[in-house]
């Protein structure tokens, strides 16, 4: 582990003198300038309240600065901005504080991880969280680190779980009150996997929810035999709170083995689910199961959005849900009641749902095409909520996938655990390589959906799928990429395009925007590199 200080230390530890407690979290609305937590705030809106950049001046949008990560691995991660420094993370497990007006590096933290790693799908992480004057990194190695947020050297290091048996940290974490919040990667390996709390001091554990029931829990007897064992259930993506009801959400992964449902007889809980745990003891009050007996590799993790709103002329505690599986489905958080599903993409893998949200099974034999595909309608990438528009936007798929089922698999801790295999309709990304795209094969689009009813307001489509997240702002525009190469601005009332700019690479991460010195700024990781854009002088 080395932290090499590249100067100016007064400087930062001048601007970064005011902590960031727990109540600044709570109001992160009073401070737009910053950008505190992956999401943006508690409710996973991913909505920023500056105003600056609109539709009539988003075309004057220009280059400010670019960070060059020292690593070709996927650049999936949330930057964080505090009182005008950045923070982000680059593979493998490194942190970063830079000048957010210049990008001027302050200092790299490099951890080494365990070189025997279990990695499903590339060395990601997403990001930091931070509280007082630390922030917190989950790490591939499945690990949990403190740094000093003014030099990057280490507080704290602590083992969650074993990461020669698959598990591995992806997500950035959440910070509830004073607790440091994760979950576990890993389901393609057999694990069983759990959401844990932490002590933001020591690093001790306060509580941990173990997503596979054990015998004598609740939801034990949806698995046969000692399929819980190795039931999979990841958590893999940073999850929402809500302060008044004092409940943290998060989705859960696919169950194990994958594809092969034939081998874990039951509906498999809380895999494919969303959960709602007590933010002091982790014990669950409610849940939801979108996919009940997986067999298409529909994880539920996806980031949920909490909204204050009416539904059918009264006032409710809203969650809103777009699910890979296909379907957009709205709850009432406090109870977890079902209020809506409705298809956004293409779907014909199910009937429908009934009054409770359970999906009416179609009918589908083997090597049929099935729609949404492996990557789900939607899947990691991040929607977002405007309160101006009242939309949920979302980035999608519309392609298809054809499963082909193995025999019956024997788990080996630390070997992967699949049971099966889909072939997608949508060509993969290779380097260098131009693909042909057909309607058939399928896209990428950003769409806005009426949450009241489920309905597509707009959709702008893309020739190429996408991997890109979405930020909407005060100024009522929506901003976005995808893998064709491009960051660009939507009006977000009507899906106009306004502006685009070449990144040169995937866009595989969500925008954030910050303000320094009264400029708005807005920034995305595509490819290997971080950009900021701002208003030309």
């Amino acid at each position: 582990m080395i932290s090499r200080i590249l100067g100016v230390l007064l400087l930062l530890s001048g601007s970064v003198a005011a902590q960031i407690t727990y109540e600044r979290h709570l109001r992160t609305g009073d401070e737009p300038q910053n950008w505190l937590t992956y999401s943006g705030d508690y409710a996973s809106h991913r909505y920023s309240r500056l105003d600056q950049l609109t539709p009539a001046n988003v075309a004057n949008l220009e280059l400010k600065w670019v960070f060059q990560a020292q690593s070709l691995e996927k650049f999936a991660a949330t930057a964080l901005v505090v009182d005008g420094v950045m923070y982000l993370t680059q593979a493998n497990n490194h942190v970063v504080a830079l000048d957010a007006k210049t990008g001027r590096v302050f200092w790299i933290y490099q951890y080494s991880s365990s070189p025997d790693l279990r990695l499903c799908c590339g060395q990601v992480n997403r990001g930091l969280a931070i509280l007082g004057d630390t922030l917190f990194m989950g790490t591939l190695d499945a690990h949990l680190i403190a740094l000093d947020r003014r030099t990057g050297q280490p507080i704290w290091r602590i083992a969650v779980a074993d990461g020669k048996a698959g598990y591995s940290l992806t997500m950035a974490p959440l910070i509830v009150k004073d607790k440091v919040i994760v979950g576990t990667a890993g389901g393609e390996y057999g694990i069983r996997g759990f959401i844990a709390a932490y002590d933001a001091l020591t690093g001790k554990e306060a509580w941990r929810f173990t997503t596979i029931p054990g015998p004598g829990e609740p939801g034990h007897d949806t698995w046969e035999g000692d399929a819980w064992k190795t039931g999979g259930g990841s958590a893999w993506l940073t999850g929402s709170y809500d302060p008044e009801l004092n409940l943290t959400y998060w989705g859960i992964g696919n169950p194990g083995p994958d594809w092969n449902p034939a081998q874990r007889p039951g509906d498999n809980l809380y895999t494919n689910s969303v959960v709602a745990l007590d933010a002091d003891s982790g014990t669950m009050k409610w849940h939801f199961q979108f996919t009940p007996h997986d067999g298409a590799d529909w994880d539920a993790v996806q980031v949920p959005v909490l909204v204050n709103g009416n539904w059918n002329g009264s006032p409710r505690k809203l969650l809103y849900w777009a699910n890979r599986n296909g379907f957009f489905y709205v709850f009432d958080r406090a109870t977890g009641k079902f209020l809506l599903g409705r298809p956004f993409v293409k779907q014909n893998w199910a009937k429908g749902l009934d009054d409770n949200g359970r999906p009416i099974l179609a009918s589908l034999p083997e090597g049929t095409p099935v729609y949404p595909g492996v990557q789900g309608g939607t899947n990691w990438y991040s929607p977002s909520y405007s309160p101006r528009t009242g939309l949920f936007y979302l980035s999608a798929w519309d392609d298809y996938s054809t499963i082909f089922i193995r025999q019956q698999m024997q788990h080996v801790p630390g070997q992967r655990f699949m049971g099966g295999r889909a072939r997608s309709g949508t060509p993969p990304l290779r380097r260098g390589a131009i693909n042909t795209w057909t309607e058939e094969a399928g896209h990428g689009a950003v769409l806005a959906i009426d949450p009241a009813t489920g309905e597509r307001k707009w959709a702008f489509t893309m020739h190429d799928v996408t991997d890109g997240g979405i930020l909407t702002t005060a100024g009522d525009l929506l901003f976005s990429g995808g893998r064709e190469g491009y960051f660009f601005a939507l009006d977000a009332r009507s899906g106009s395009l306004l502006w685009k700019a070449t990144v040169g690479g995937q866009v595989g991460s969500a925008p954030i925007s910050y303000q320094v010195d009264r400029k708005q700024y807005v920034a995305i990781a595509a490819g290997n590199v971080l950009f900021a854009y701002a208003l030309r002088e």
